[in-house]
């Protein structure tokens, strides 16, 4: 090898291996959606997200819906209200869980069916501390209506 090309070789690998770091900060485990039923106009997408860092997810995109919202539910005296919220937090190494009845994604507006066995390509984006953001693409697995953990939704109006 020549003197040149050994620390050329040596930026290459280390720009890669700081790639590959930057855009594993938030692990997506079991991300999924609920099936809608003919005609319904919104459903909910659900995961845990896990964060290397102090961050914040910020937006999310999805092909399916022409609006996607990060909602939470809440107690407000003895009412649940769900609200769509700017951003939600992600503690370093804290898993948030996006869930029915609490923290969940969601799709608005769908122009058609989701039908269960399909997979939906969604868009999360992160915020850092620094302000600086990365996508993170994942693929959520359609389950049936009647999974476990699937609470009541409610039919979005807008």
């Amino acid at each position: 090898m020549t003197p040149r090309l050994i620390p050329a070789l040596a930026i290459g690998l280390l720009t890669a291996f700081v790639s590959a770091t930057a855009a594993a900060q938030v692990a997506v485990k079991d991300p999924w959606v609920r099936a809608t039923v003919p005609a319904q106009k919104s459903t909910g997408a659900f995961m845990q997200l896990t964060s290397a860092q102090d961050a914040r997810l910020v937006e999310v995109r999805s092909p399916v819906a022409k609006v996607v919202e990060v909602h939470e539910m809440a107690m407000e005296g003895d009412i649940m209200k769900m609200r769509a919220i700017p951003a939600l937090a992600l503690p370093a190494g804290k898993p948030v869980e996006l869930k029915p009845g609490g923290y969940h994604v969601m799709l608005i507006d769908l122009p058609a069916q989701i039908r269960e066995g399909d997979s939906v390509p969604l868009t999360l984006v992160i915020e850092a501390k620094d302000g600086k953001r990365e996508s993170v693409e994942v693929k959520a697995a359609v389950r049936p209506l009647n999974s476990p953990g699937v609470a009541p939704m409610h039919e979005h109006k807008r």
